[in-house]
């Protein structure tokens, strides 16, 4: 599994790379100035959670823990659904993708806690 989470980590930090780039030179004359606001949340989270993604999988070879399986795979989840509904929205200005936005966000918080406890468990 850690090695699967680095896999996962490193795209997802290309991914996020790219669609910074991408915001900053494709989108900016594009995008309203609040969109491409938006969009940079997305891609900002994606890069902070990229590295969770590479932190949980050398926690899952120092301490295995079915804590530190469900707290990466939270922060895959939290990904697609934060960072991609940003994406979406910021991009197709559907107002309804915001409803899906805090999803991401509670995967993502729900990761840390089980990240957390895994160390304090370990």
């Amino acid at each position: 599994m850690d090695r699967i989470f680095v896999i996962f980590g490193a795209l997802s930090a290309f991914i996020g790379v790219a669609a910074g780039a991408f915001g900053a030179h494709g989108l900016k004359s594009r995008l309203s100035a609040e969109m491409l606001s938006v969009f940079e949340v997305g891609v900002r989270y994606q890069m902070y959670h990229a590295f969770a993604l590479i932190a949980a999988a050398w926690m899952q070879s120092k301490w295995p823990s079915s804590l530190v399986k469900t707290g990466g795979w939270l922060f895959v989840i939290g990904t697609v659904l934060f960072s991609g509904s940003l994406y979406l929205l910021s991009v197709s200005g559907t107002g309804w993708l915001g409803a899906i936005t805090p999803l991401g966000g509670l995967s993502f918080l729900a990761g840390w806690v089980c990240l957390a406890w895994a160390a304090w468990r370990a």
